[in-house]
């Protein structure tokens, strides 16, 4: 059993590191987001409403046990599970799979969210094919990680960057604690027989063991991880232009939180939370803070800045230098080391600095876990 953590919301949507958690969300069913269905009260996933929409996830599973991206939006890449399909909508949708050259993904919360849903449903209904739509992903997940441990961000694997090893938008945790679960077996994810439980449970193991391995250690102290990881050499590697090999203060956070889900953690568990944790201190960034200004003589007529504020609470940047840990700013893949360097576009597009990504897991989730871990 793991010791489960509740995590914020994230740039990819939301996916719960622990049992779909319970919110009230009242009696409505209709006009409900995807988001919402991921967090609905218990008793909802029982309705005709939710079955519905588990019947899409189905539709939209790919032939070899994944999903590509669940967008609510009217985004044509993406499909969304809750909408009412039409036949008409249905074969079009269809023949958007078949030409689909990369029809599966982890990013943005795909395949491990459509499979919390299954397990959700099926927990409340015991209806089969939402089981048999739940071990499809299973075999899924367990066939796209790699040797080495780690899971890519598109499988089958996309050329480029996609390869990887992926922290990005919680895809290599996100695989990671479906898997935990079901090798746990407990409601709702009890849905798989013994044999595949163990494959589900060396799969854990193994990809623990590369979340130790990838842990970026500069004069031999233990730091964070990086977006991506090559697959095979473990080392930090870039992603789209502007993620250069770094250390990242967003995607770690949920990295730690896993590690200090394990209930009866190794010592080099512990040593890798303590590790990671030291860092996230040593890099919050005081006295400042980022603001979005009016600005008319620039596109949009925004700008944003950091400011000096005494006052203000500490904050992280997204990509840190390896090495010496001052933050990153990269545009077109030249590193810049103040936000102000930066092209407006730049500047403005992207969440570089100010993030509070770490403040709740350094005051109330890493004590808690100290605490019950007797230290």
């Amino acid at each position: 059993m793991r010791w489960w953590v509740t995590r914020g919301v994230g740039r990819s949507g939301i996916f719960a590191l622990g049992a779909l958690m319970a919110t009230s969300l009242g009696a409505a069913a209709q006009g409900r987001s995807w988001r919402e269905c991921l967090s609905a009260e218990v008793d909802w996933y029982g309705t005709a409403e939710a079955v519905r929409i588990a019947d899409n996830v189905l539709f939209y599973q790919a032939g070899i046990g994944g999903w590509y991206k669940n967008d609510n939006s009217v985004h044509p890449s993406g499909h969304a599970a809750t909408e009412n399909l039409t036949e008409e909508q249905r074969r079009a949708h269809r023949e958007a799979l078949r030409q689909r050259k990369f029809p599966c993904t982890l990013d943005n919360g795909a395949t491990h969210q459509e499979m919390r849903y299954l397990a959700a449903v099926h927990g409340a209904t015991g209806k089969a094919r939402f089981r048999e739509g739940f071990t499809r992903g299973v075999r899924y997940l367990l066939k796209a990680q790699y040797p080495s441990g780690g899971w890519p961000q598109f499988y089958p694997l996309r050329p480029g960057y996609s390869s990887r090893i992926t922290f990005n938008d919680g895809a290599m945790i996100g695989a990671l604690s479906v898997l935990d679960e079901t090798a746990d077996g407990h409601a709702p994810f009890d849905l798989v027989d013994e044999g595949l439980r163990a494959e589900c449970s060396r799969a854990v193991a193994n990809g623990i063991s590369c979340i130790l391995k990838c842990q970026i250690v500069v004069k031999g102290r233990k730091t964070a991880w990086c977006q991506q990881h090559d697959e095979k050499t473990l080392a930090p590697a870039q992603g789209r232009v502007s993620e250069l090999p770094s250390i990242s203060g967003a995607e770690s956070v949920d990295v730690v939180r896993y590690l200090m889900s394990i209930e009866q953690p190794s010592p080099d568990v512990v040593k890798a939370v303590e590790g990671a944790v030291s860092w996230f201190e040593r890099v919050r960034i005081v006295g400042v803070r980022v603001v979005t200004v009016q600005d008319d003589s620039l596109p949009g007529g925004r700008d944003r800045r950091v400011v000096e504020d005494s006052n203000a609470e500490p904050v992280w940047a997204r990509y840190y230098e390896i090495g010496t840990n001052r933050p990153m700013f990269i545009e077109q893949g030249v590193v810049k080391y103040n936000l102000e360097e930066l092209g407006h576009s730049h500047r403005i597009g992207h969440g570089w600095i100010g993030g509070r990504w770490p403040a709740r897991l350094l005051t109330v989730e890493y004590p808690a876990w100290r605490e019950r871990a007797g230290k």
